[in-house]
C-alpha cells in the first residue's frame, strides 16, 4: 500500500478529505518522529509500540577477506506488535 492509497482508504472511512486526511498523517507522522528522535517511546494500543534503541559498536569480519572493521554504534527504530495485532495476523 503507498501512501496516496493509504490516504483514500482512511479519508473514505473517516468521510474526510483526501487533503485533510493527508495533512493529519503528515502531522502525525511528524509528531511520531520528533517523540522517537526525543528518546521517547510511541505506544498505540492495540497495534504495538515504537521506539529507539542504542545499539553498541561492535566487531565484523568481511566473510570473504576475513578482514576485521568496526561497526559504529547507532540508534535504530524498532517496532513491537501488540498481542491483539498478533492474534489478528495469526488468524488472517
Amino acid at each position: 500500500m503507498t501512501t496516496k492509497e493509504l490516504i483514500a482508504d482512511v479519508a473514505a472511512a473517516a468521510d474526510l478529505t483526501q487533503k485533510e486526511t493527508a495533512r493529519l498523517l503528515d502531522t502525525t507522522l511528524e509528531v511520531l518522529t520528533e517523540e522517537l528522535l526525543g528518546g521517547k517511546s510511541v505506544q498505540l494500543r492495540n497495534f504495538g509500540q515504537f521506539e529507539v534503541k542504542e545499539r553498541k559498536e561492535r566487531v565484523s569480519v568481511h566473510p570473504r577477506t576475513g578482514e576485521r572493521i568496526v561497526i559504529p554504534e547507532k540508534r535504530q527504530m524498532s517496532f513491537k506488535q501488540h498481542s491483539v495485532l498478533k492474534e489478528n495476523l495469526r488468524e488472517a
